[in-house]
């Protein structure tokens, strides 16, 4: 019989405990820095931590990648739950269903979480991506905190919210230069397409619509975390802490440079052992990530470059695209071909030396953090952006321009890729860049390391989390808080 027992005294209620819900937009460039954040808050002690996905997500993935006990896994429906995005006549028709379907189903987890012995018990907040603003509406309507959290660097996080603040007029003249708080200055080509009505802008009308608006509920968000860390953007952290309850907490890169943990596309890990047998820093790794499609032109453009450049190479083209590369390309280059590789793997390997990128912000935050020189050739969305920083802010590359010297979506010819592999591989300017992409290597691993900037920045938040479930706790009526409770606060 325990003390209190014997005492005649009733037994303390447990402590409350944290239950932050991650809603990440349902795509691979969004999952895996949600992920690896929800991994990083759960090691933390005392937060329970769940992530959402889609059905059709969850059961894509190897039963394997869903194994890690530090976060629970659930799925709402987008909708389409046999085949996902694919699956729907459109982009913006898929972002309908993902908006009607998806709070439908999400509010109906968070009810079932809230009955007695549901899974980990009730949530007590709800971190949303900054592109899934309907999870935010969905926490309100049910009285959860709301916390975004943008998968974007400081920089292309602080264009959206100020442009679509109405605090920053994109300018008619391309060549114009344009400043706010923080940010460096940029050119129109240079600001995110969807912000600046370039590239995507005409095709995705509702996308462009969201990337303008996923800033729009600050007044009703609790915080707003950002994927980067304080060293790298500072200025930029400072003009967002002006509008916002802004903190960096990346870089989110899996610790020992291994894999995510939720690959969508099965990658070819036989690459790897083609790189160890190649020199140090000989080989140029290529990758446009998970979503661009280029142009058979621009893709025959690339494997000319890269065979003029006479550098072996590792080059990512998805199945569906290899039809694009040229005749006789496979035989008579001197590199490799696969549909996926495990990329961080890949910019872990010593054999490595330049990266050809978007520069979507996942794959130019993954080169940061390994100190992997990159060669920029960004598409669209927020590329453009991370194209400049990594150039002129933080020297660790050079951008491929097309002879227009437009934006992103132009052709760039062979003569000009060739040209700036060489010149991050071995051109004059080769020690400069490497020596930069070495110290952001260590800034970005010290900004994660205990006492760090980013780290600190979590410990903060995590304070939040039980700050917010003890006051949760102590205004729920006796019995907690049920489904009609929960309609009533």
């Amino acid at each position: 019989m325990g003390e209190a027992a014997e005492l005649g005294l009733a037994a303390a209620a447990p402590p409350p405990h944290a239950h932050a819900l991650i809603v990440p937009y349902p795509s691979q460039g969004h999952i895996n820095p949600m992920l690896q954040f929800a991994k990083r808050l759960a090691s933390r002690g005392g937060p329970r931590v769940t992530l959402v996905t889609t059905r059709f997500i969850l059961l894509s993935l190897d039963p394997a990648a869903t194994a890690d006990a530090s976060v629970g896994l659930v799925a709402i429906s987008d909708g389409y739950d046999r085949g996902g995005v694919a699956e729907a006549p459109s982009l913006d028709d898929y972002l309908r269903s993902l908006d009607a379907v998806g709070s439908q189903t999400l509010a109906a987890l968070i009810e079932h979480h809230r009955g007695a012995g549901a899974g980990d018990g009730p949530f007590t907040c709800v971190v949303y991506d900054t592109y899934a603003p309907w999870a935010a509406a969905v926490a309100s309507r049910l009285a959860l905190p709301a916390v975004a959290f943008s998968t974007q660097s400081c920089t292309a996080s602080a264009v959206y919210c100020y442009v679509g603040g109405g605090l920053l007029q994109v300018p008619e003249d391309g060549s114009a230069v344009i400043s706010a708080e923080g940010l460096p200055s940029l050119c129109k080509s240079e600001l995110p397409s969807l912000a600046a009505g370039g590239s995507g802008s005409g095709a995705y009308p509702m996308l462009a619509a969201l990337s303008l608006s996923q800033f729009s509920r600050l007044g009703k968000t609790d915080w707003v975390l950002v994927n980067s860390f304080e060293e790298l953007e500072p200025q930029v952290v400072d003009g967002l802490k002006l509008h916002m309850k802004a903190l960096t907490v990346g870089p989110t890169v899996p610790e020992g440079d291994g894999r995510h943990g939720m690959d969508l596309l099965r990658a070819d890990a036989a690459c790897l052992r083609w790189l160890d047998g190649k020199p140090a820093a000989s080989v140029v790794y290529v990758s446009f990530g998970s979503f661009a499609c280029l142009s058979a032109e621009q893709t025959a453009e690339i494997a000319h470059g890269l065979r003029d450049s006479r550098h072996e190479f590792l080059w990512v083209v998805r199945g569906s695209e290899q039809g694009k590369l040229p005749a006789g390309f496979r035989e008579e280059a001197g590199g490799v071909v696969v549909a996926w590789c495990p990329q961080l793997a890949v910019l872990a390997h010593p054999a490595v030396g330049c990266f050809v990128t978007h520069c979507g912000w996942n794959s130019t935050l993954e080169a940061l953090s390994l100190g992997v020189p990159m060669v920029a050739m960004p598409q669209w969305t927020d590329q453009p952006t991370n194209a400049r920083l990594v150039e002129d802010a933080w020297g660790v590359g050079v951008r491929a321009r097309p002879a227009t010297g437009g934006g992103g979506g132009a052709v760039i010819v062979r003569a000009e890729i060739s040209r700036c592999v060489r010149e991050v591989m071995d051109g004059p300017g080769a020690r400069r860049i490497r020596a930069n992409a070495v110290k952001w290597k260590a800034a970005a691993r010290e900004a994660v390391r205990s006492g760090g900037s980013s780290d600190r920045n979590l410990g903060e938040f995590v304070e939040y989390l039980h700050a917010t479930a003890q006051s949760r706790a102590a205004a729920a009526p006796a019995g907690g808080y049920t489904a009609s409770t929960a309609t009533m606060i």
